[in-house]
């Protein structure tokens, strides 16, 4: 194959025509596309949320995802650090907000319920939609801190948890252990618990009446499916069909259909991981693609992973797609190090394509590449990356390039790719750090165009587009 032709595999009738107009003109099909873009704002508070709303909705977020609004154990005397490290004046952790003592809206580190609720009613003012991370599976490390009402409502504290629930996990690739036993030092819940069930769908509508149009669901492939080996104290593997609205549990059921919401699970790729079961349920995350993704922009070459799939079964509709995530960023730094240009140019390369749901994290604001943390406070806003002025075109460039399909072009020994959606727009990124002149087949009508971020002129001519691209730039080129 050429390389300097890569057409993406789903796209193998990329254009197809069909409908003579009176004229006799043909048109293009118009192919399924996602048009939805997230921003993670992660550790903000809800109402940083709510005072950013309207410069999230000019950025162009279809999305923005909180972290979890659960209440949850207070650690380090309710410190409010990202992450204190012995002797500093303020202590505290991020994750405190990802062990639940129970399930109610509101906690120490992100705000109340009358704050969440405050926020959505900003989302729905600016026709953002707010994504809320829940996480099911697991309570506190200090499980003794769970609330009485908690206890009360499942059956008592030894029924809040798998028989197998106290156990480490040894082998993540073992279904039984991965779906059943502690995971990091957090007991495992009994999701099949039809008591516990029943309560925590109490909290989802709870969310939903207060705004809330969409869940992430983190360490959901540690939540059995059906085909899954049942824990002894549950009788069958049902919570995805009572979470997702398939199933009632007594008289409760998902206030809302589940099309209505987005609804996506944190299924980490591994061996033994079944994601095509999991993707009959809800959307999920493409952490291998992600990873694949990061290797290309560090090494400055399309071509230092393979890119022109996307590494997982499920139809790429049904993927949230990211550079980084939170995990990537905050737990084993396995992102961290890459500068937020580099970042930048491998969104704009996602964010430009036909599939995929594209999530944005939004990294602590004054972090550096040796400060991690930078200012280091939770519920603070991120820093400015969200709307840099590439983010935002291509934010826009996305929904513009409805039901165009994708043309993948890579030329300049893999530093500079062409994303190009049918004969209307194209992205163009440069992921190295050198000026790079570009010579590539598109699919763009021959003419000339300047991008709508830099000003920055472009030529097309018998199928080929040229023009100059600075180090670790992107550009947006429509035919008008």
């Amino acid at each position: 194959m050429d390389k300097k032709l890569i057409l993406s595999l789903t796209g193998a009738a990329l254009l197809l025509s069909a409908n003579t107009g009176c004229g006799g003109k043909q048109t293009a099909l118009e192919q399924p596309t996602n048009d939805d873009v997230i921003l993670h704002a992660w550790s903000w508070s809800f109402d940083t949320i709510a005072s950013n709303m309207k410069q999230i909705a000019d950025a162009g977020f279809s999305y923005v995802q909180t972290s979890p609004a659960n209440t949850c154990f207070v650690g380090e005397e309710g410190g409010m650090a990202l992450y204190s490290q012995p002797g500093d004046s303020v202590k505290g952790k991020w994750y405190y907000y990802y062990q639940p003592i129970d399930w109610k809206i509101g906690n120490y580190l992100l705000g109340t319920k009358e704050q969440f609720k405050a926020m959505c009613d900003s989302a729905d003012k600016y026709g953002v939609k707010v994504i809320v991370d829940v996480l099911p599976n697991h309570t506190a490390v200090d499980h003794t801190a769970v609330t009485a009402a908690l206890d009360s409502a499942v059956g008592g504290h030894d029924k809040l948890f798998h028989a197998n629930g106290m156990n480490d996990i040894i082998d993540y690739n073992d279904r039984y252990q991965c779906t059943t036993g502690k995971m990091g030092g957090l007991p495992d819940v009994n999701t099949e618990n039809p008591d516990f069930q029943y309560y925590y769908m109490q909290y989802v509508n709870d969310l939903i009446a207060n705004g809330a149009r969409g869940f992430r669901y983190d360490t959901a492939k540690h939540i059995g499916l059906p085909s899954d080996p049942k824990d002894s104290l549950a009788e069958r593997n049902n919570f995805w069909d009572i979470a997702t609205g398939r199933e009632a549990i007594r008289d409760i059921t998902l206030a809302l259909p589940e099309d209505s919401l987005f609804i996506y699970g944190e299924v980490l790729q591994d061996k033994n991981v079944k994601e095509t079961e999991y993707a009959e349920y809800m959307k999920l995350t493409a952490s291998a693609y992600g990873h694949a993704l990061r290797k290309a922009i560090e090494a400055g070459n399309y071509y230092a992973d393979s890119l022109a799939d996307w590494h997982h079964p499920a139809d790429p509709t049904q993927l949230v797609t990211w550079v980084e995530s939170h995990d990537t960023y905050a737990n084993e730094h396995e992102s961290a190090g890459i500068e937020d240009d580099a970042i930048r140019e491998g969104y704009v390369y996602l964010t430009a394509r036909q599939f995929g749901t594209p999530l944005f994290f939004s990294r602590p604001a004054g972090s550096t590449r040796q400060n991690y943390w930078g200012n280091n406070r939770v519920g603070a806003r991120g820093n400015d990356e969200f709307f840099n002025p590439e983010v935002v075109a291509v934010n826009k460039f996305r929904k513009a390039m409805h039901g165009q399909p994708e043309q993948i072009n890579v030329g300049n020994n893999g530093a500079v790719i062409e994303v190009a959606r049918g004969d209307k727009g194209a992205a163009l990124i440069n992921i190295s750090r050198e000026t790079q002149s570009a010579d590539l087949a598109t699919t763009l009508p021959d003419g000339s165009y300047t991008d709508r971020v830099h000003n920055s002129a472009f030529n097309v001519k018998d199928g080929k587009i040229s023009g100059e691209l600075k180090p670790m730039t992107s550009y947006i080129l429509y035919a008008e």
